[in-house]
């Protein structure tokens, strides 16, 4: 029985994945695993039984996951699981920067006890007229799972569609239409494009790329949407592009004490992944991530460690080491000078870390196991089957 603690509401479509087999509550003690969504466990200690957390969402910036790889906990992610939902927000957000929807609404909560409110909207309904987004140039940095739908769908509404993404894998490209222009450089999409849209990870590379230099690239009366990560902007300089009128609306996903009371932002409460779909999808792939891990040793859509799955026909070796040299030979060795034999073997590296899964035929002692726990580089050792 595998015992799952959840730190957050999961839905119960992804629960329901961990069947009978697993005791689900949010006051486990020293768990096998957690289930987790927004709750920040950077600060949180980590039982010896704990091998897996996975995330009910794309974003891990909630988990320390430099300490859980040195203790041997794998994180996984659920990339993709909440795309359309983000996808659909994005959307909504070109719409909205076009005309100004939500100062019309609002405008019409003051006039709504006038008996003359239909008059009234007609006279004052100029004030918040705007452009269609049909012709429009959109941009799009990042063409992974979520910022590729949102290209072709911006097709499929008329507009013209250059995206940028060195990293575009061949599963992605071969989902992406054909009108959709694929760029080479960032730059080209700041200079070109009337709206552009941010769908890439934070890391050194991304952090803050749209600051006064790559605002000044682009096009007069831009609009900006950020659903992917609040640094990926230098608030500072987005103020002053708003002031100038050479942004004309910045559309933020996450709102900081900063961009929450700026003019010129619609400022929306972190909803791309809010829908009962999304939740939904989230939590039952990642569920389904640690069953798999924890009955089968298998590894798909960790963010610490690397992907490896392996079928097996006797018992399955788990082992997760630094990725340094000699590691794979002590491994090997030990297991047959312990008369085992090896049917299979899988190792797979990510960085500074290294999976390797063996599958082995034989009798294989309790001793000969806490002997490969005690090698250099070794983090930890699981035996399956």
């Amino acid at each position: 029985m595998f015992q799952i603690q959840t730190l957050n509401k999961i839905s119960p479509v992804g629960l329901a994945e961990l069947g009978e087999n697993y005791q689900v509550a949010d006051t486990v003690e020293n768990p096998d695993a957690i289930l987790v969504r927004s709750a920040v466990m950077h600060e949180m200690e980590f039982g010896s039984n704990l091998l897996a957390i996975a995330r009910a969402g794309a974003g891990v910036n909630n988990i320390p996951l430099d300490r859980a790889a040195e203790s041997g906990i794998v994180v996984f992610n659920t990339p993709g699981a909440n795309a359309n939902g983000v996808k659909e927000l994005a959307l909504a957000g070109m719409l909205l920067a076009s005309r100004d929807i939500i100062g019309g609404i609002n405008w019409v909560q003051t006039i709504k006890g006038e008996e003359t409110v239909a008059k009234m909207v007609e006279k004052g309904k100029s004030k918040f007229a705007g452009t269609e987004i049909k012709g429009k140039k959109l941009g799009i940095i990042g063409l992974g799972a979520i910022g590729g739908p949102l290209g072709n769908a911006a097709v499929h509404l008329g507009m013209e569609v250059y995206g940028c993404d060195p990293f575009l894998s061949v599963d992605a490209a071969w989902n992406l239409s054909r009108s959709i222009h694929h760029v080479k450089t960032r730059e080209e999409i700041f200079r070109n494009c009337d709206f552009i849209s941010l769908h890439v990870p934070l890391n050194d590379d991304t952090k803050q790329m749209i600051n006064a230099e790559t605002i000044a690239m682009m096009k007069d009366g831009v609009v900006i949407l950020n659903y992917a990560r609040d640094l990926l902007v230098d608030d500072e300089a987005m103020e002053a592009a708003l002031k100038s009128g050479k942004v004309r609306k910045y559309i933020t996903d996450f709102p900081n004490a900063k961009t929450a009371g700026m003019e010129g932002v619609i400022a929306i409460p972190h909803l791309g992944a809010s829908t009962e779909e999304a939740e939904d999808n989230c939590a039952a792939m990642a569920a389904k991530e640690l069953v798999d891990y924890l009955e089968n040793g298998n590894i798909k859509n960790s963010v610490n460690f690397p992907n490896a799955e392996m079928n097996a026909v006797g018992k399955k070796i788990c082992v997760l080491h630094k990725n340094v040299k000699n590691v794979i030979a002590a491994l090997t060795t030990a297991i047959a000078n312990a008369g085992g034999n090896i049917e299979n073997m899988v190792n797979a590296s990510r960085k500074d870390y290294a999976y390797t899964m063996i599958d082995v035929t034989g009798d294989i002692a309790d001793d000969v196991i806490d002997g490969l726990r005690k090698l250099e580089d070794v983090i930890r050792v699981r035996v399956i089957g």
